[in-house]
């Protein structure tokens, strides 16, 4: 990992604070820390960061909010670390808008290989493309750029949709089952996986459909897994 890659840890527990950035520091990332949602929106304001790995149990803004409200405006990643491990509540953090998560207690070089994982997402995917760019109703995604555009105005992609906008794009008219999906977005192979993909073709379907819950591009084929159909 190039030293320049530049982390910010948000968790109010101090220690736990210190450990991921002297452990994470150590594997070479550039690391900045957050006690709270407020000192990390302080920090969001005046640098730029390649990965969020944030708390959810926190007092005053919860994690979940936090990255609700950043999503708005923001596409950097975010891994969210929560001790309730129940696959509902890591639903809610995808649904939020989170790449990933992380159940507490957890093994550093697990958190380790998460990130490393998340920062890949997107370059490795490769596309041999045969146009420069696919008509999606009123939107175009640019697949040299992995840029969605709506008119003049550029949609924010998160690093997990624009992975999977890649793969569509690579592959479009052909359906790709979920278990393809769960494999190139990096995710480990336990039960809730499949589901996450779901969760994340939900979130790409708001900003690409009219009606999300009747999609016209990014279809589901029964049987086969997903399939985006460009004009």
């Amino acid at each position: 990992m190039t030293p320049d890659v530049h982390l910010l840890i948000v968790d109010d527990d101090e220690r736990i604070r210190s450990l991921l950035q002297k452990f994470l520091s150590r594997n070479g990332f550039l690391c900045t820390t957050a006690r709270d949602g407020a000192h990390a929106r302080r920090l969001l304001a005046g640098l730029e960061f390649d990965l969020i790995v944030l708390d959810v149990m926190m007092p005053g803004e919860d994690g979940l909010s936090l990255t609700r409200d950043l999503r708005a405006t923001l596409a950097t990643p975010i891994l969210i670390l929560t001790a309730r491990g129940e696959t509902d509540n890591r639903i809610d953090g995808l649904e939020a808008g989170a790449d990933d998560y992380l159940a507490k207690p957890f093994e550093p070089k697990e958190l380790l290989l998460r990130i490393n994982a998340i920062l890949r997402r997107v370059p490795q995917v490769r596309v041999t493309p045969t146009a420069q760019a696919l008509t999606l109703g009123p939107s175009r995604y640019d697949i040299e750029r992995n840029e969605l555009w709506r008119g003049s105005e550029a949609v924010r992609l998160t690093a997990t949709e624009a992975a999977l906008m890649r793969l569509f794009a690579a592959r479009p008219g052909e359906a790709i089952t979920r278990e393809r999906l769960v494999a190139a977005l990096g995710r480990d192979g336990e039960a809730a996986t499949e589901r996450a993909v779901d969760v994340q073709i939900t979130r790409l379907r708001r900003k690409i459909e009219a009606d999300p819950k009747q999609p016209r591009f990014l279809q589901t084929v029964r049987g086969a897994g997903y399939m985006l159909a460009p004009d």
